[in-house]
């Protein structure tokens, strides 16, 4: 089993910066993905930054594309199961309750749909007031 833990949530300022960070316990051989998504109170989960354990090759959602870093914590190859989320030039609509997501992507067209993923986090809440 895989747990994931999330932490740095809080709020800040229209502008101001964040950063979450996630690491996740258990079997690291039954993921290649550490992602993140997040969920607005009546809208779906939108994921947005994922990471693959391989080449730390990074995706992110256009609503977040240069203004959010995602990393691993460590670079070596034994040791990735955590991950620093940077959020930058935050804006009100990044608020929300943030999920750290691990799970075995195999295509591409996988990465963004969330029954790929099989353990969540509990989730960690992102305020941004204007």
């Amino acid at each position: 089993q895989v747990q994931p833990v999330e932490s740095g949530g809080g709020s800040v300022e229209a502008g101001g910066s964040l950063t979450l960070s996630c690491t996740a316990s258990g079997d690291d051989w039954r993921y290649n993905v550490m992602s993140w998504w997040r969920q607005v109170p009546g809208k779906e989960r939108e994921g947005i930054a994922a990471i693959y354990k391989s080449d730390d090759d990074t995706f992110y959602a256009d609503s977040v594309k240069g203004r959010f870093a995602l990393s691993f914590a460590s670079s070596q190859q034994n040791t990735k199961n955590s991950v620093n989320l940077q959020m930058n030039r935050l804006k009100p609509e990044d608020s929300g309750m943030y999920y750290c997501v691990t799970g075995w992507v195999t295509l591409l067209s996988e990465l963004w749909d969330a029954s790929t993923y099989k353990w969540w986090g509990q989730g960690t809440q992102v305020t941004v007031s204007s």
